[in-house]
């Protein structure tokens, strides 16, 4: 298909309309804020079967396991620690954890740990990881679970 110079033109301007409304989308979000706010950081680390199993190699970490107390009965990572993160008392229970601590943060495929991470980082948590694919990922490696 041979497109002839007018419409390169036009769609080239769209394009370029597009990009620059999105960067003005950005900048207008960081409008007033002090430069030190505007650098973006991420909560926390997402990492996957192989990188949470060298992380949980280390003793001092703690593996947290935030879905239901039925679904930790069924069968859960060896020495993982259960707070359920849509139970009432969550903010509770994870308020009277070291802040200085290393968590392991994960649920059955990823999602209710990375709202618990994000919860957790306003409770100023620092050192926290996101097993991407949950426990799910990790039985599919092979791991064992422990009940």
């Amino acid at each position: 298909m041979k497109l002839n110079k007018p419409v390169i033109v036009i769609l080239a301007g769209l394009l370029g309309l597009s990009i620059a409304g999105v960067a003005r989308a950005a900048d207008a979000k960081d409008e007033g804020k002090p430069a030190a706010e505007k650098k973006e950081t991420a909560p926390f680390k997402s990492v996957n079967v192989g990188e949470f199993e060298k992380l949980r190699a280390d003793s001092k970490n703690v593996v947290l396991d935030v879905r239901t107390r039925e679904e930790y009965a069924a069968g859960h990572i060896p020495g993982a620690v259960n707070i359920d993160v849509n139970a009432p008392d969550f903010q509770e229970k994870i308020s009277k954890l070291d802040k200085n601590k290393t968590y392991l943060v994960h649920c059955a495929a990823g999602v209710r740990s990375a709202r618990a991470c994000d919860r957790m980082s306003r409770l100023d948590f620092s050192k926290l990881y996101n097993l991407g694919g949950g426990f799910r990922a990790w039985e599919k490696a092979g791991n064992k679970a422990e009940k």
